[in-house]
């Protein structure tokens, strides 16, 4: 088994480095000139974190691929953190949105394709009522805010070091004796998170028992597999117990597909028979542009109606002016119907079986203590020898020099990895020879960290 030299790496790094340099010439301009007008010269402060000393300015893109200022070329991985799974720009979404920009934007009314949209994600996950937002954090905060009403309860459940946007109650975590705590980079949070909220790790039946036994938990709020500290796969009967538990303790369960759409059509959730409560989901659903949902079952909408007081409905703390507009309602249909598909799904399963098997051929090869799963059109890959079980594991294996050294030695070969972790999505255009691309990059960087 190869011992990684870490002086070795730091003199790959400071290389790698300036080389993106040299290739980014333009890039670099534009960063010294945003710093003057945007915060950490980025639209974003998370822009900051990518594998280079300064972003990637895109200048166009399509597919599985796009080109920079500098005129480099890259095979999109990442595609927007899922949020461009379906491939940059589909044609078929493209087409809607021409055709409903002429026709009005938003007009706080509804559109008959908001119809439409409803009935499939009726038919894709079973749920009887939808509603519509711009962000899956928007989607979870409200599916929250309905959970607490219906309930009386104040408190709310997740996993260690699980992903739901920007949800401030998701900001907790577990320290090394397993006390919860804010997490560390939570920043300026409104509350204290562990005043609304119980965490525990994923897969563990008897702390979900514990902490769901007192009563007080309003909702358990979880993706199905965990996904943004790696791909992590519950336990076989961890989903029956979760379900049988939440209804034993009369506590709702809210399944975030937002990453696990990569499953199929229907999620996970239509994948392994799934029964939740409220199902949110965002990013890929229109093809780019902002847009989320969340559904939930009869007996909510029941009891929600019950409580709903019409005069104040537009001061109760859900919903948006521009949730449900016209425009993201057109990308929805147009995407659900012509790009999220069976066809889709069938071609880029296979295409990432085969991105996942040639991580594991080069692993193989050198014999190295890493790991790589998958789920659906997304796959990703740890410096460890076996897989996590929660998300304390995932996170005590991450190595952020050895991630940044194969991230920038990627990008400097022009593939494009979703950066803070190493995984990779799937298009439909995306092809076996992008695929076999990536081998060969990651081949070559394994190979200048182990043989010099």
């Amino acid at each position: 088994m190869p011992i990684l030299d870490r002086s070795h790496l730091a003199q790959l790094l400071e290389r790698e480095e300036a080389l993106f340099h040299k290739t980014h010439p333009k890039s670099h301009e534009l960063y010294q000139r945003a710093k003057k007008s945007l915060h950490g010269g980025v639209p974003m402060l998370w822009m900051i974190r990518w594998a280079g000393s300064f972003p990637v300015f895109v200048k166009a893109a399509k597919g599985a691929h796009f080109t920079d200022v500098d005129g480099n070329s890259y095979i999109d991985f990442c595609l927007g953190d899922t949020g461009a799974m379906t491939g940059h720009s589909p044609s078929a979404t493209i087409e809607a949105i021409k055709n409903q920009i002429e026709k009005g934007i938003t007009l706080m009314l509804p559109y008959e394709d908001a119809l439409w949209v409803g009935e499939e994600l009726q038919r894709r996950f079973k749920l009887p009522y939808w509603q519509f937002t711009l962000t899956a954090t928007d989607a979870n905060r409200f599916a929250l805010r309905m959970a607490r009403l219906l309930t009386g309860r104040q408190k709310i459940l997740v996993f260690n070091y699980c992903y739901h946007g920007s949800v401030d109650e998701t900001f907790i975590t577990l320290d090394e004796e397993g006390t919860p705590i804010s997490r560390p980079n939570n920043l300026g949070p409104q509350v204290d998170p562990r005043e609304t909220t119980k965490v525990i790790e994923f897969n563990d039946i008897a702390a979900l028992e514990t902490a769901l036994s007192s009563r007080e938990v309003a909702a358990v709020l979880a993706e199905p597999v965990m996904t943004n500290i790696g791909i992590i796969h519950p336990d076989a009967g961890y989903h029956e117990a979760l379900r049988e538990m939440t209804r034993k303790y009369g506590t709702y369960l809210i399944i975030d597909e937002t990453h696990t759409i990569c499953t199929g059509p229907g999620g996970y959730t239509a994948a392994f028979d799934l029964q939740p409560d409220f199902l949110t989901l965002g990013k890929p659903l229109a093809g780019g542009v902002p847009a989320a949902v969340y559904g939930f079952t009869e007996e909510i909408a029941q009891a929600f109606a019950e409580k709903l007081n019409l005069d104040d409905a537009d001061v109760g703390g859900i919903g948006g002016t521009l949730a449900g507009n016209a425009l993201s309602i057109a990308a929805m249909k147009a995407t659900l119907q012509n790009v999220l598909t069976d066809e889709f799904y069938t071609k880029a399963i296979a295409l990432q079986e085969q991105f996942t098997a040639g991580v594991e051929s080069v692993i193989k090869e050198f014999e190295l203590p890493w790991i790589v799963k998958q789920l659906g059109n997304r796959s990703e890959y740890w410096f460890r020898p076996t897989p996590p079980k929660n998300g304390g594991e995932a996170h005590a294996a991450i190595d952020a020099e050895l991630d940044r050294y194969m991230h920038l030695f990627a990008l400097n070969r022009g593939i494009l990895l979703t950066p803070f972790h190493n995984m990779a999505l799937i298009s439909p255009e995306t092809t076996q020879a992008d695929v076999d691309t990536h081998t060969k990059a990651f081949r070559e960087a394994v190979l200048s960290l182990f043989a010099g």
